[in-house]
């Protein structure tokens, strides 16, 4: 125990993954003999549109497989690498304007959908027609003036909208733009010009009015990176501080923030001290204190003093940036709800659409109906057919929730899991990292002398000096195989060796064993730094000194052994503290009706009296990795169970619970990357702030059901009844539509009651 050498740090790697902003599209990935290339279509962001190019490529010869985003806009096609100019041209034939990697940004930004979203002049100037045609008709002036004026406001607000019905109706595609211009036509055919040229007006009101609100959720998130500054003030050895754009700073430069400033990229603090507002990433209210060593992230604001940090990432890999492409990934998922509407919808269309054709054939045959009569009335119920209302509803909804909940600092990485998440019943913690703080202190060393293991002594013959050095060489081993692990039980003692300044040996052959301890090899010699039970299972220790240890747990401290061969060395008692917000954490999980349960690899009594402090309903000690897993494998039997974990020892029981909690995600790439949901902060509160929000969204999803289905389920009665209107199958349509993105929205505004 006598060669010493110098402390060894063990590094880590952080691999980063850059935000795909609009247009910057991943390029072609190729596996074997398939391709998979991501395309944006900027015409491209409702079932309608989604419908029509399924339908064109899916039986297309070398396409495998198709995903679409339609609140990114983007296709990603699974393709043989010789058929991509193939799938461009076929939807190209559907009017859109296929994009693939490389392009520039505000190409893609200025290329937006003709005749939808940028009607100019030509919707007021329809309008106007329209409502003369209107009351040409009301005053009984001759009917070729208003029949004049209706063609003329539908050829100026329909343009796009019959172009499009043409090509869906070519590829027998009944969407709303199919639907529209065979309602419109047929109107105009049989004498109801007011009415057609209202119609075609107000629908394409409606659709821009649609367009821009879907835009809102679109870019909810990312405009976030807006409160990223576009510049930084970089120092340059030859011309001192300079203002450089962020997208030429370097990582390794040093950078200079003001106060009151946004932080403009990553980084580390080399000199000053000031408080961070960093709310646009963990959702925190009170800013946090920086100095020396800590981390700083871009988009948070310098409130106190000057800093100078060292630049880690790049703007594109910042980890604002890195959460904005995980809540876009999760944008693309389906939540089961949303998978129900889809396919509900794909049944609703042809069955209204039949019904349409029945009345207008079977009704003039069977009870009489004058034949406009009942051709009208198809009409409207024509329009009724088209199921957007309802299928807009939940992506739109699910968005805005996704947003909301990375606004508050908590990642969420599926729509499924944020529906799912009102119906946990049970949530199961670790401890160490989630409960406590996570950084213990040694308390207490008790040194062991292989003859008071054989004797039962705890009495000292050897003299203080002696006793001294056996302690501080015991200790030099126990703190260099501390050094080497991340659990902090054993920082806690590799902490407390180097604040008395001692030095580390070398380790070799150094092994993390899950759940039970590290160890490794000393000037030839294999110790082991571990959990007491083993220990105590084998009989290493003797009456006073397991008595010894039972008097330390029992106030609630975690023990640690040094142990060579059959010798247990030393004892290490360390004490960690309870989280401030632990205790109303669990409140308020109780108060929403969720369980809790504690599971630790501590032992029964540390973690029964940790778990009495902060008031969780069980606890269970001593769990290895897979009684973690059967533990939660056993209360899914009686419900849906989340785990919350920090360390690899969680991974498995975060895998198999429903959903997996990762705690203090924020510059942890594996965090983010693995767990279900990742608070970016180490504030449990987030948790039952996540369970509301999620019972919110789904109460707003049921809300926006309910609303596409009941009216248009009004509007077809009132036409079956003989009210109907095509300007009410309009609003039954559009309307709706309109109705439930904005009801969606209400979301981005979500504040949690605790």
């Amino acid at each position: 125990m006598s060669g010493c050498c110098q402390q060894h740090n063990s590094g880590h790697d952080h691999v980063h993954h850059g935000h795909k902003e609009m247009g910057d599209l991943s390029p072609q990935q190729k596996v074997g003999n398939r391709v998979q290339t991501p395309i944006r279509i900027m015409q491209m962001d409702c079932p309608t549109e989604e419908r029509l190019i399924r339908a064109r490529l899916e039986n297309m010869a070398g396409v495998m497989a198709m995903s679409f985003n339609l609140m990114q806009r983007e296709l990603l096609v699974v393709h043989q690498p010789h058929v991509l100019d193939d799938i461009l041209e076929a939807i190209k034939s559907l009017g859109f304007d296929p994009q693939t990697a490389g392009i520039d940004v505000d190409v893609l930004k200025n290329s937006q959908q003709e005749g939808k979203l940028s009607f100019g002049w030509k919707l007021p100037v329809a309008a106007v027609l329209a409502i003369s045609s209107e009351i040409i008709h009301w005053v009984e002036w001759p009917w070729v003036f208003s029949a004049l004026l209706a063609v003329l406001a539908v050829a100026l607000s329909g343009f796009g909208t019959y172009r499009k019905g043409i090509i869906a109706l070519r590829n027998l595609q009944l969407n709303i733009n199919a639907l529209m211009t065979i309602a419109v036509s047929c109107a105009l055919l049989i004498g109801q010009w007011p009415e057609a040229a209202m119609v075609m007006v107000l629908f394409s009101i409606a659709e821009l009015l649609e367009a821009r609100s879907l835009d809102r959720a679109r870019h909810a998130v990312g405009n976030l990176l807006q409160m990223v500054p576009q510049t930084a003030w970089v120092y340059q050895a030859a011309n001192g501080w300079q203002e450089l754009p962020v997208g030429q700073v370097k990582t390794g430069d040093m950078v200079r923030v003001r106060p009151g400033e946004r932080i403009p990229l990553d980084g580390t603090v080399i000199k000053g001290f000031s408080t961070v507002n960093q709310a646009p990433i963990t959702g925190e209210s009170m800013p946090v204190d920086k100095q020396q060593g800590d981390e700083l992230y871009a988009g948070t604001i310098n409130q106190g003093g000057l800093l100078e940090f060292k630049v880690d990432a790049l703007a594109e890999n910042s980890t604002l940036a890195r959460i904005i492409h995980v809540v876009e990934q999760a944008q693309a998922s389906k939540a089961p709800l949303q998978r129900f509407v889809d396919q509900f919808a794909s049944y609703y269309t042809p069955a209204v659409c039949l019904l349409a054709l029945l009345v207008a054939v079977f009704m003039p045959l069977v009870w009489g109906t004058p034949w406009l009569e009942a051709i009208y009335m198809a009409l409207v119920l024509l329009v009724i057919a088209c199921p957007c209302a309802l299928v807009i509803s939940t992506p739109v909804t699910l968005v805005s929730g996704l947003t909301a909940a990375a606004r508050h600092g908590v990642l969420v990485k599926g729509a499924a899991y944020l529906e799912k998440g009102r119906k946990l019943g049970w949530l199961a913690l670790d401890k160490t990292g989630t409960i406590t703080q996570g950084k213990p202190v040694q308390t207490d060393m008790m040194l062991i002398s292989k003859k008071e293991q054989i004797d039962g002594s705890l009495e000292n013959s050897q003299d203080q000096d002696t006793v001294s050095l056996q302690e501080t060489g015991v200790r030099k081993v126990a703190a260099s195989l501390a050094s080497l692990s991340d659990h902090p039980v054993s920082m806690a003692v590799a902490q407390a060796a180097r604040q008395d300044g001692l030095q580390f040996h070398e380790v070799e052959n150094f092994l993390a064993l899950p759940g039970q301890g590290v160890q490794g090899v000393i000037d030839g010699i294999e110790y082991s730094l571990e959990s007491p039970r083993h220990a105590l299972d084998q009989g290493l220790l003797n009456a006073l000194e397991t008595k010894a240890i039972q008097g330390y747990e029992s106030q609630g401290k975690t023990v640690v052994v040094l142990r060579c061969a059959d010798w247990v060395m030393a004892v290490f008692a360390v004490a960690d503290t309870v989280r401030p917000d632990s205790r109303q954490a669990i409140g308020m999980l109780h108060r929403q009706g969720v369980k809790t349960i504690m599971l630790s690899g501590d032992n029964q009594q540390t973690v029964q009296t940790i778990a009495s402090e902060v008031g969780i309903d069980r606890a269970l000690g001593q769990q290895m990795p897979e009684n973690k897993l059967d533990a939660i494998a056993a209360l899914q039997k009686s419900g849906m169970v989340g785990m919350v974990g920090d360390g690899i020892n969680d991974a498995p029981a975060l895998a198999r619970a429903d959903i997996g909690f990762a705690m203090g995600a924020i510059g942890t790439d594996t965090a983010i990357e693995t767990a279900d949901v990742a608070l970016m902060d180490d504030d449990l509160r987030k948790i039952p702030r996540f369970i509301e929000l999620s019972r919110t969204t789904h109460r707003i999803l049921v809300q926006n059901i309910a609303l596409a289905l009941g009216i248009k389920l009004f509007f077809l009665v009132l036409t079956l009844a003989g009210t109907g209107t095509m300007w009410m199958a309009v609003f039954a349509d559009m309307g709706a539509s309109l109705l439930v993105v904005l009801n969606g929205l209400r979301l981005l505004s979500f504040k949690a009651t605790y």
